[in-house]
């Protein structure tokens, strides 16, 4: 496993692609043990912030640091204690739901990796699924298998791209109850949403980008939806 790191921090983080500026000089921490929102309309910059933070994408300018590292000095070390939930959700669809989780748990280095696909299956409630092709799954189905495939190898920093999408009330609820699990485990966990609702009571703070930039901090999660109104308007 790689080098331990207790924070996530952007500092003045800036991308650009050809002459649009997609972040401009974004900075905050995240901590062990707390839920932060990455709030913002479509096109603010949150899955290229998202993407930065994976070590799938580098800044035009500033940097990220986990803990005191870097992406380039950890290498690939590093990047084994990340896991992803982007919008490919990475799974193969001619694959089962159980060999879509043995490969990805083999690929990580997963211990037993049969016992951590049986648990994940049970997480994800697919366990009446598991021989089941992926291209037949509803696309409920496949972000509850993602989120477990991002989660296998037990991350310390748990990036998660709009989880709730396509999630009835009850993976809705399941997903919340995974979240607070999470933290309680003292893992750094960002994600991006919109809806506001299912969000409310499960994190510790959001940040809220606009235009790329970076607007509010507000602490705790007190009038969210009408703090995340008057950014957006801004």
């Amino acid at each position: 496993m790689g080098p331990p790191f207790d924070s996530l921090t952007f500092a003045d983080v800036t991308r650009s692609f050809g002459r649009r500026r997609a972040l401009h000089r974004v900075s905050f921490t995240c901590h062990a043990g707390e839920i932060v929102a990455l709030l913002g309309p479509n096109g603010a910059g949150k899955s290229t912030l998202l993407s930065i933070a994976a070590t799938l994408m580098t800044p035009t300018s500033g940097e990220v640091r986990y803990g005191q590292h870097t992406a380039a000095g950890g290498g690939a070390a590093l990047r084994a204690r990340i896991g992803l939930l982007a919008h490919d959700l990475y799974l193969y669809p001619e694959l089962s739901a159980a060999e879509n989780l043995t490969f990805f748990a083999r690929l990580q280095g997963v211990r037993d990796p049969a016992r951590a696909v049986d648990e994940a299956l049970v997480r994800a409630g697919l366990s009446d699924r598991r021989n089941d092709a992926v291209a037949g799954f509803s696309r409920g189905m496949r972000q509850r298998l993602a989120t477990e495939r991002a989660l296998l190898h037990g991350p310390q920093l748990v990036l998660l791209d709009e989880p709730f999408t396509g999630l009835d009330d009850s993976s809705t609820s399941a997903l919340k109850s995974r979240l607070q699990t999470l933290r309680a485990a003292g893992r750094i966990v960002l994600l991006t949403t919109h809806d506001l609702e299912a969000i409310e009571g499960v994190i510790d703070r959001a940040v809220v980008l606009s235009a790329g930039r970076l607007l509010i901090l507000p602490e705790g999660t007190a009038g969210l939806r009408e703090r995340y109104r008057r950014a957006s308007a801004v």
